[in-house]
């Protein structure tokens, strides 16, 4: 029998700090793992459902989007992402009666993790204009609802369309067709708040957006870079992609500001090594860097290949390569002949022997891979980052051969899958030619907003509908107190879900929340027979994924047959841009086939999509780069760019803040208030500071604290009552979770090109207090 969900909030008072963790994973993390699914779902249904996690013929895990192997184990799955089954497969449920019991106003002064505990949501909930409450409806009065909104717009694209990563592939291409029929490329996404700055880099140097690795690339690496990531915690499969790496010989350079337990070393549950020995100890050198000092870094291990050529020309480099598939290196390497180190320095706070060393081992490997994560893509210059990166590779040729490449480590399960299927405020016009050859209308071709852009459209009331299909932007946003204003301000804000978040206590005048079937669940068509979905994974590998549970209610429909029944009621009387064309709503609602087939005419490397997908594990989409050293960019060839190097600097007194997960914790989903991989239990609101930056302001470890973020719009944002934790950082950086820090980015705080939020360097005071007030921080004049 699982347990009940928690009637109260408990209190920040109880929180404990302890020494971090210097190993990951092992038999702790079953334990955490089963007790979850235990408190969750019960004994028999955590059996049931963590055995067809990842595997052929189950579901795909609703966590992260970490790709299996060929060969698999019975158990394919990590602490989190049973973690993330138990919070679907739940067994507690939110009706009607719960919502009659907490109006909106209750639900606002709850945390994230009380609302997560609370259950699966079991029939649409509508909260009328002027009222408190949310009320059930039935599915038609709801689509009537939207419907209404929509067409009563004065154009389209005073409606935006969120979408969350873990959307099918299925449902994410029905989802972006709903909305350029409507006739609007308003469709903000959550790449655009994490991994956007990839794709924009990546894109211009190497003409794929994507990662250009497989598994077996990691695993036959002669040297893996793990830059700004923690696996650990949020893609702890990968740790035992590491191990067989190291295994096989690889040596593992891990760069963060923070120590990471996985990559201290691993205790791998499943083997003898990781039960009853040490582990594995993964990265052989850690560097230890300033928040914003990557691209120095690249940029210095890049000058010491060069000056190495130089000193013995035609055993460094690999001019052939550089020749054959490369445009721009002349350029390139000149601007970096004047690269100063104590620029160098200061950006990374790295002595130079450590930077010499790890140049050392990019010389004597083989192969080299990259990975990366948010650490990377959330600053002003993540992109320019980026690219630096791609130089790097390119000096030896590491792009499109085994054993090397690019690997940004996507955070949630398809959410490359959505970008594929069409979700992009920018689409390609191939792309929207290929819809107007199939659908017979004419796509809008003006840019959409993406979710910055979103939230400022919103609050200048230029945006009067918000559609979110999954996630919880209010908590995946910046500047929270901005970004919740803005979405009040709507006439409509609906929330496709399957539990309840913040985003559904943050309402327009009205509101609706829809509720869908889970990755976990069964989904039987009209004929009542089993269907399935599509996801990609970070690596581009598109399988099924089957759900096996029944459904937590019978009120519930999918993803898909929620975008095709809004559709039938949308157009069937005459809307937006694209009234006439033939979309056969009805068909797919009904068959994911028939949209299968429809993806494989439209979406390019989806060719006889219904067979191959039908194969055990899928197929892999191809890429260029990786296949055929083939680079579709403007050059034709792979860009070498110029990039002025970014200096992070941060005013007296002051620090440089990143915002982080933490290990209870996937994406805005807190599954629980610990983080004991480093010392945190029962609580959330801490910062972590160096000793030395705490003394140097008069504060205790364990002091009670207020964050502030300066900007130069003339605001204050505030984030009170943190407790500061002494901790290894580098000296003028410090750290703190999201949501509860998201209060601190500004929304004009973005990155060049890619406009994403730069979560990882917030400028902030640490301002004593003398107790907590509790508050989620808001906007004050300086």
């Amino acid at each position: 029998m699982a347990r009940k969900a928690p009637r109260e909030d408990p209190g920040e008072d109880a929180l404990e700090v302890t020494a971090p963790k210097t190993w990951a994973a092992g038999i702790p993390a079953v334990t955490h793992a089963l007790r979850m699914g235990y408190d969750q779902m019960g004994v028999r249904r955590t059996a049931l459902s963590l055995l067809k996690v990842n595997q052929k013929d189950g579901f795909d895990c609703p966590g992260c989007a970490w790709p299996e192997g060929d060969h698999r184990s019975k158990a394919e799955f990590c602490e989190n992402g049973a973690k993330a089954v138990a919070e679907e497969a739940t067994v507690r449920r939110v009706t009607p009666e719960f919502f009659a019991a907490h109006p909106v106003s209750d639900l606002l002064s709850r945390s994230d993790y009380w609302l997560g505990q609370q259950g699966r949501l079991t029939e649409p909930m509508y909260k009328p204009a002027g009222s408190e409450t949310y009320v059930p409806v039935t599915w038609e009065t709801a689509f009537t609802i939207v419907s209404r909104e929509l067409k009563a717009l004065r154009s389209p694209d005073e409606a935006a369309f969120y979408t969350s990563g873990r959307t099918s592939n299925e449902a994410a291409y029905l989802y972006q067709l709903l909305v350029r029929q409507f006739g609007t490329n308003n469709l903000p996404d959550c790449s655009n708040m994490c991994h956007e700055s990839s794709g924009s880099a990546l894109t211009e140097t190497i003409g794929v957006g994507k990662g250009s690795v497989h598994l077996d690339d990691l695993h036959r690496a002669g040297l893996i870079f793990v830059v700004g990531q923690n696996p650990g915690t949020n893609h702890p499969r990968m740790l035992s992609a590491l191990e067989k790496a190291k295994r096989r010989g690889a040596r593992i350079v891990a760069v963060n500001p923070l120590p990471e337990a996985g990559l201290l070393r691993f205790k791998n549950p499943q083997n003898a090594r990781g039960v009853a020995g040490g582990g594995t100890s993964l990265a052989d050198r850690f560097l230890q860097i300033r928040l914003g000092g990557d691209m120095a870094l690249f940029q210095a291990l890049s000058r010491l290949l060069l000056d190495a050529e130089d000193a013995a020309p035609g055993t460094v480099l690999d001019r052939d390569f550089i020749t054959a598939h490369t445009d721009g290196f002349e350029a390139y390497a000149e601007r970096l002949r004047e690269l100063d180190w104590d620029d160098v320095a200061e950006a990374t706070g790295l002595a130079r022997d450590a930077i010499e060393a790890t140049a050392r081992d990019v010389m004597s490997a083989q192969s080299i891979v990259v990975c990366w994560a948010m650490g990377l893509t959330q600053h002003k210059h993540s992109v320019p980052t980026i690219r630096e990166v791609v130089n790097f590779l390119l000096l030896r040729g590491d792009i499109g051969r085994p054993g090397a490449g690019v690997c940004p480590v996507r955070g949630h399960s398809n959410v490359q899958g959505d970008r594929t299927m069409g979700i992009y405020e920018k689409p390609a016009p191939e792309f929207l030619d290929a819809l107007r050859k199939e659908f017979g209308f004419d796509p809008p071709r003006h840019h959409g907003f993406d979710a910055v852009e979103t939230i400022r459209a919103m609050g200048a009331g230029e945006v009067k509908v918000f559609f979110a299909m999954g996630g919880n932007f209010v908590s995946a946003a910046p500047d929270t107190a901005v970004t919740e204003r803005a979405l009040r301000s709507c006439r409509l804000t609906v929330q496709v879900s399957t539990k309840l978040n913040r985003s559904h206590a943050v309402c327009g005048r009205e509101a609706l929340i829809l509720p869908v079937l889970g990755r976990t669940e069964r989904d039987r068509g009209p004929d009542g027979a089993d269907r399935f979905v599509t996801v990609e994974n970070s690596m581009g590998v598109v399988h099924a994924s089957r759900g096996g549970l029944p459904p937590a209610s019978p009120h519930l429909l999918s993803e898909p047959e929620v975008v095709c029944r809004l559709a039938r009621g949308l157009f069937g009387a005459g809307c937006g841009a694209a009234t006439g064309s033939d979309v056969p709503w009805a068909a797919f609602g009904a068959d994911y086939d028939a949209v299968r087939d429809s993806i494989a005419r439209v979406v390019p490397g989806f060719d006889d999509f219904n067979a191959r997908v039908r194969r055990p594990g899928g197929f892999t989409l191809p890429n260029a780069p990786r296949d055929e050293r083939r680079f579709p960019t403007r050059t034709g060839k792979a860009n070498f760019t110029v990039n002025p190097l970014e200096v992070p600097r941060v005013p007296p007194g002051r620090l440089l803040l990143q915002t982080l997960r933490s290990h209870d914790q996937y994406n805005t989903t807190i599954y629980g208030l610990d983080d004991r991989y480093r010392g945190i239990r029962r609580g959330r609101r801490v910062v972590f500071v160096h000793p030395d930056d705490l003394a140097e302001r008069g504060i205790t470890d364990g002091g009670l604290v207020d964050l502030v973020s300066e900007w130069p719009d003339g605001l204050e944002r505030r984030a009170d009552a943190f407790r500061a934790v002494a901790y290894d950082t580098p000296r003028g950086c410090c750290a703190a979770y999201f949501p509860e820090a998201n209060v601190l980015v500004p929304l004009d705080s973005v990155a060049d090109t890619s406009n994403t939020p730069t979560s990882k360097s917030i400028v902030v005071r640490l301002e004593r207090r003398g107790s907590p007030s509790g508050g989620p921080g808001e906007a004050q004049p300086r």
